[in-house]
């Protein structure tokens, strides 16, 4: 039987012309932009801005390569932008799937890149819901022309929400730094994982927590063992009323000064000896890295906020030792969404910059605390904060 395909034809032929009688409500968008989650909360830092993580997932649909080169983050008026990231902020930023950096803003046809975004704004200019405005080149409506023609739309609209959980503090006492924490890309921020049929930013808002003495070291002693770095062996608390959901304890301590065989990681080890507490609304607080034979409770126990979980130890895929926290959408530890969150009350003590910093965490950093720390309350401490902790 003869098949008519007229109307396809037809259809074609305006597309190619550019003669779409509804073009002011359709608009051609050979690289589409999802973002990956459909909401997004803003979460209030120690610097008094708010800050919003997340990312877009681009695909390009056509097989005229299209080249990024501009992304505004719009509100509700898409001609105010509120950021805008052109190609010199793009390394680290715009990604592969495997999280290696992409080579160039090039994409090929059927490809896919991950866009991370974090901004900061005031809080009276949060909009109700955030997009974003494309600039690229790409397939023009003629889809026999080979060539990539200028393109600019709109695109990837996600809600704003304002729910955030607020806890009390994982730790206890002064002196504690937050590394590899919000919000420019990095470790952690970084990090889109393949688990259980989906991708996946379970590490989006967390920190690893190392800590001070009192004369301003991380460690005092050899760099290969744990006792002599100063946050070994602090007692790990909940930091709300919850349930255990999951515990790990029998995993030995790694030797410090280098992370272990990637050879001998799992999905299973990879973060230690760890415990998950479903502490309610959704929302799991997770704890990694901990001390052999230290966690103190059981899956199905009921606890409260501030009960000793464990101790602090360096267990799992880890080069020191450090407590890796975050809180997430679902029990999985990898195969959820982390969530921002804030703690409900600490002391700002100071910011040591990443650089001065060194691989062995050796040096005497006191010279970055402030003469008298900052009281905060329901904030999120962002990446190389001091932060002094009620007992």
């Amino acid at each position: 039987m003869k098949r008519h395909y007229l109307g396809l034809l037809c259809a074609a032929g305006l597309l190619a012309a550019g003669a779409a009688a509804d073009a002011a409500e359709d608009v051609f968008t050979p690289l589409t932009a999802v973002p990956f989650n459909p909401v997004t909360t803003p979460v209030p830092g120690t610097d008094g801005r708010w800050h919003f993580v997340y990312e877009l997932e681009l695909t390009n649909t056509r097989s005229v390569p299209a080249t990024l080169e501009q992304v505004d983050v719009v509100g509700v008026k898409p001609a105010d932008a509120l950021a805008t990231f052109d190609p010199p902020s793009f390394p680290g930023r715009l990604k592969q799937l495997d999280n290696r950096p992409a080579e160039n803003a090039e994409i090929e046809l059927n490809a896919t890149r991950l866009f991370l975004i974090n901004i900061a704004m005031e809080r009276q200019d949060i909009p109700a819901r955030l997009s974003h405005m494309l600039d690229l080149k790409g397939a023009g409506l003629n889809a026999t022309d080979p060539n990539p023609a200028k393109l600019r739309y709109q695109a990837a609209t996600l809600n704003v929400t304002r729910d955030l959980p607020n806890v009390h503090p994982p730790l206890s006492g002064k002196g504690w730094l937050a590394i590899n924490g919000c919000c420019e890309p990095g470790v952690h921020r970084s990090t889109a994982l393949p688990v259980n049929g989906k991708l996946h930013f379970a590490q989006r808002f967390a920190i690893d927590w190392v800590r001070l003495d009192e004369q301003g070291r991380l460690r005092n002693g050899p760099v290969d063992r744990v006792e002599s770095y100063t946050a070994y062996g602090a007692t790990i608390h909940a930091v709300a009323d919850g349930t255990v959901v999951s515990t790990l304890d029998a995993l030995p301590n790694q030797v410090p000064g280098s992370l272990p065989d990637p050879g001998t990681i799992t999905l299973a080890n990879v973060d230690g000896n760890h415990v998950v507490l479903d502490i309610g609304n959704g929302y799991y607080a997770f704890y990694a890295h901990m001390q052999p034979g230290s966690v103190q409770v059981r899956v199905g126990q009921k606890i409260r906020a501030g009960t000793v979980l464990g101790l602090l130890g360096n267990s799992g895929n880890t080069s020191a030792p450090h407590l890796h926290f975050h809180i997430m959408d679902g029990e999985s530890v990898l195969g959820s969404e982390g969530v921002p969150y804030v703690f409900d009350r600490f002391e700002l003590a100071g910011n040591i910059p990443d650089a001065a910093v060194p691989a062995d965490m050796g040096g005497n950093f006191s010279q970055f605390l402030r003469p008298t720390p900052q009281s905060r309350t329901e904030q999120f401490p962002l990446d190389t904060d001091v932060i002094d902790f009620g007992q």
